[in-house]
């Protein structure tokens, strides 16, 4: 046995004892071989990794989403990550990394102004997102939750070639998912594990990417929240019953994900590489996943916008690492398993170069932080790369943003305020925002029942801030922030502080409509109980409330479902009207009832909200009327009750209401941080 293979060997050993050893200790282990070993010792154990393994660069994203700052960004991401593909430090005419893959583990586009503008820029919805994934030249990608918010006919739509339309021109994957019961979609599912180049325009549970010769197994995963959080239609979601809490959940999930996986190397012995695209959410789950695993090398997770970065990455300001890049797990085979994520809306490239021995198992001590890990694709991050944006890409978000300025003209309000829509916010706590959209919900909906006195929204129906936010010049800190109303567009004639309808709809791009429920005491304090059952540390649930007409306080440290000690009804001036809850039990009669407005999402039970089904009214009409001062959104619909709300009360004087830290908050009262002053 050579001193190389006994190093091998000590390693190997070392990791399975000791799975929680940071990458840190993997550059300590690389220096105790060097001193063990001639010199030269670690550098010839990663020369004899690429020349009986495979040396592998993938560039990864996740939750693309591209809303208007992607009319930047995108063309930005272009540039870093050619910049990254074709690397050629040492000048040579051939590229660092020849084995190159490029990857994403889903949410690829999402409704907003951005999506919506390609039905006129190039005759459909969704279109120049998916043009930009051609131009990205991913090879494959996972299916997401927000891929399905249209419904599956928009799916296919952008899935399938027409007249100068190409389609997508790479395969659709997710092994727990079955299409085949959906009839827009059955028609494009294809054989699995056949290679990307020849599936364009398809759906599979599984396909294979040749780089250079070596073949990679890329497999596909998707929530099984998928039904509660979006609209897939007929397609089933498989394991039926998830939480993401239950062991004997995630471990259903492995089992559906495994059989794809183990049906796939079993048809193909030669392939010993395997990378899944899981968009699980939150990547507590991703981790899970990755020890329950067995013959996956790498994770590309999705949903949870978690950016993994490590001390030597430049993040974007105002950022900060949620954990080390990659996340290195132990596998149900033994085998060390990478978990990687960067944050989305093309904010970030990640990029894994890593070494596989001749048996296709990852070697983490090769993985460089230098090299690998977050790569910002902010105007820094485009001139620390010498990149240059794809001239498609530029093409296509200038063809766009033509169509999003006309929107930006639309003024309804003003605002003195920097509006807090940012998703670690509206998903976590009360904001200003998320208070002026729930107002404007309650105004609307008492024009159609003066009764309706409570106003309950989910958090994850606010995709972005009306504002902007900065920092001082030479500012390195994230506390530094400067958070500012929104700005001036004078090719737009719109002023500074002005709310446009392109605000509007960027920060409510689902643009749900309002639906009126009538509930007793006893369901709304089990749907107010429902609305913070998912807080957890680190976690960013969609379903947290943004909520108007009432105020709570609940301990996020109890058991879920008997979280809420105080719950109080309201009025516009903050006077009690009902008492619900107090000392953490009902009062009253528990069948006096209330009248409310939501979301027409959450009463369809999505985000598996448990509003009664009894008396609900749709205030969208089916002949969707666009009457009043906004006609860009049917009435009845979110957008449209936040712009009428808007030119109501804001239009001279502005909005004045600032964000404040949840040791503030006042209609959701987390008890953690605050005293309970609900009466």
């Amino acid at each position: 046995m050579s001193f190389l293979d006994r190093k091998s060997r000590f390693f190997t050993k070392f990791y399975h004892r000791d799975l929680r050893t940071s990458q840190l200790s993997w550059l300590i282990i690389s220096s105790i071989f060097l001193f063990l070993g001639t010199t030269g010792g670690v550098v010839q154990v990663k020369k004899t990794a690429q020349k009986s393994g495979f040396t592998l660069q993938l560039l990864h994203t996740s939750d693309q989403e591209a809303g208007v700052p992607a009319l930047k960004d995108a063309p930005n991401f272009s540039a870093v990550l050619n910049a990254l593909k074709n690397q050629d430090a040492n000048r040579d005419g051939k590229p660092d990394y020849p084995n190159t893959l490029i990857l994403s583990s889903g949410d690829a586009y999402i409704p907003s102004p951005f999506l919506f503008a390609s039905d006129t820029a190039f005759g459909g919805q969704g279109r120049g997102d998916i043009l930009i994934l051609n131009a990205l030249g991913f090879g494959a990608i996972a299916f997401g939750n927000h891929e399905f918010d249209l419904g599956t006919g928009v799916v296919a739509d952008l899935l399938r070639a027409k007249e100068d339309y190409p389609g997508t021109k790479f395969p659709y994957l997710s092994a727990n998912l079955d299409f085949s019961t959906d009839k827009d979609l059955a028609k494009l599912v294809t054989a699995d594990g056949q290679e990307a180049s020849k599936i364009p325009n398809k759906i599979a549970r599984s396909t294979i990417i040749t780089v250079n010769g070596e073949k990679i197994a890329v497999v596909g995963a998707t929530t099984p929240t998928l039904r509660t959080i979006s609209s897939p239609g007929g397609v089933t979601v498989l394991p039926k019953e998830f939480n993401g809490r239950d062991a004997a959940d995630i471990a259903a999930l492995a089992a559906e994900i495994q059989t794809s996986v183990d049906t796939l190397l079993t048809k193909n012995p030669e392939i010993n590489k395997v990378i899944l695209l899981a968009h699980m959410q939150q990547i507590a789950i991703e981790q899970k996943l990755a020890q329950l695993l067995k013959g996956v090398d790498i994770i590309v997770a999705g949903g949870s916008n978690t950016l993994l970065a490590d001390k030597t990455d430049r993040l974007r300001m105002g950022n900060k690492s949620a954990g080390t890049y990659p996340i290195i797990k132990k596998a149900s085979d033994g085998n060390p398993i990478a978990v990687v994520n960067t944050d989305g809306n093309y904010r970030y490239v990640g990029r894994l170069v890593v070494n596989f021995d001749a048996k296709g198992v990852i070697i983490p001590f090769s993985i460089d932080p230098k090299i690998s890990g977050a790569y910002a694709t902010d105007s820094q991050g485009v001139a620390a790369v010498d990149g240059k944006p794809d001239a498609k890409i530029v093409a296509i978000t200038e063809a766009l943003k033509k169509v999003i300025i006309a929107q930006d003209s639309q003024i309804f309000g003003k605002t003195n305020v920097f509006l807090n829509g940012w998703r670690g916010d509206v998903r976590t706590q009360e904001t200003n925002l998320g208070n002026l959209t729930a107002e404007a919900n309650l105004a609307i909906a008492k024009r159609y029942d003066p009764k309706t006195v409570i106003s309950v929204k989910n958090g994850g129906g606010i995709r972005d801030n009306i504002g902007i936010y900065t920092f001082p010049p030479g500012s390195t800190r994230s506390q530094d922030v400067i958070k500012l109303p929104p700005q001036a567009n004078p090719v737009a004639a719109k002023k500074e502080k002005e709310i446009s309808q392109l605000d509007i709809s960027n920060a409510l791009r689902f643009n749900n409509g309002l639906t009126l429920v009538t509930l007793n005491a006893r369901e709304l304090l089990a749907v107010i109980e429902h609305s913070v059952a998912a807080i957890a540390p680190g976690a960013t649930p969609g379903s947290f409330p943004q909520v108007a007409g009432l105020a709570f306080s609940f301990d996020p440290d109890l058991p879920a479902g008997k979280r809420v000690k105080s719950l109080a009804i309201k009025d516009g001036k903050g006077k009690i009207i009902d008492v619900v809850v107090k000392n953490a039990e009902l009062v009253g009669d528990s069948n006096r009832i209330f009248r409310a407005v939501t979301l027409n999402f959450l009463a369809n039970s999505g985000d598996g909200y448990p509003f009664p089904k009894r008396e609900q009214v749709d205030l969208i009409s089916k002949d969707a009327k666009r009457t009043g001062l906004a006609t860009f959104g049917a009435d009845g619909s979110e957008q449209d009750a936040l712009a009428e709300y808007l030119a109501a009360n804001f239009k001279q004087i502005p909005f004045a209401q600032e964000d404040v830290p949840p040791t503030k908050d006042t209609r959701i009262q987390n008890l953690k941080l605050r005293k309970d002053v609900v009466f």
